[in-house]
């Protein structure tokens, strides 16, 4: 028996719920503050500079990023967005972070610099900063998401020369990983109602049912393959978005990628911090 119940079930038996909170970036895509309203070029193109100067800078580099968060707090703030679920998202995939990083205490035992009388290794400060870009990084996708759309973030990737066929896939592969899902709790409910809800699950009935997940999946995508050949669909998804790049998005991207060249090139913490020491000196 897998008495991690339930392991396997429970996780199944969330996968619609986890689903729906996915899509409720959608949702949130369909505000109308000043940056929802944003050509989402305008917003691909700044969030793309943002995340290159981001993780540009040195392994050791973490008082230098931290002005850099400025960017997702304004935005959050404008676009009227919940904190709450964007920080959920991302501690739903801070393990990744924190696998790349781990080990570098042990692999890095150079002494970059002392704390009193302790010696602060060089993998402790390049941990830290692998969790400052992927906190930032990750924050500004998720956040270019939620104010524009998953939709218009790919037709924006098209216009700016992405081939057709990888953004095509790239929207497919988000619309219909709810296909997998929805199939997914369907098994698990009726697994569930089998076993009268017992939490326990063997290993052979586990693999069965991701076998069966996967025909299903398939079965199903076929199904819907099918259905947009008839309604016309000839290998692209075309969207019709009237917005058009005018001052107000040259404006924003100007403004936020000087901002983000000038944090690059100049330290704002350490400057400061030799400020206010030497004001005390």
């Amino acid at each position: 028996m897998l008495h991690g119940a339930a392991c396997p079930v429970y996780f199944m038996n969330n996968i619609g719920k986890n689903s729906f909170d996915i899509d409720y970036m959608d949702l949130l895509a369909s505000g109308n503050s000043l940056l929802h309203r944003l050509d989402p070029g305008a917003k691909v193109i700044t969030t793309f500079v943002f995340i290159v100067l981001v993780v540009s800078f040195d392994k050791y580099t973490i008082s230098a990023l931290i002005p850099f968060f400025i960017y997702p707090v304004v935005l959050v703030s404008l676009g009227n967005l919940p904190l709450g679920y964007i920080l959920k998202k991302l501690l739903v995939v801070s393990p990744f972070a924190i696998l790349i990083g781990i080990f570098n205490p042990w692999m890095d035992q150079r002494i970059l610099f002392n704390i009193g009388s302790i010696g602060v290794y060089g993998g402790w400060v390049s941990f830290f900063s692998i969790l400052l870009r992927f906190t930032l990084t990750v924050t500004a996708a998720l956040i270019l998401v939620s104010l524009t759309g998953f939709n218009a973030v790919c037709a924006s990737l098209t216009r700016f020369g992405v081939p057709r066929l990888f953004a095509t896939q790239l929207l497919l592969f988000y619309r219909y990983i709810f296909v997998l899902t929805d199939e997914a709790e369907r098994m698990a409910r009726a697994e569930s109602l089998r076993s009268f809800n017992s939490g326990a699950l063997r290993l052979k009935t586990f693999i069965s049912l991701s076998g069966h997940l996967l025909l299903r999946t398939l079965n199903r995508a076929e199904r819907i393959y099918c259905a947009m050949q008839c309604r016309g669909f000839d290998g692209y998804v075309h969207t019709i978005d009237s917005r058009r790049i005018g001052y107000q998005e040259v404006t924003f991207v100007l403004g936020w990628s000087f901002l983000f060249i000038f944090l690059k090139y100049y330290n704002i913490p350490l400057m400061l911090g030799k400020i206010f020491t030497g004001g005390f000196l």
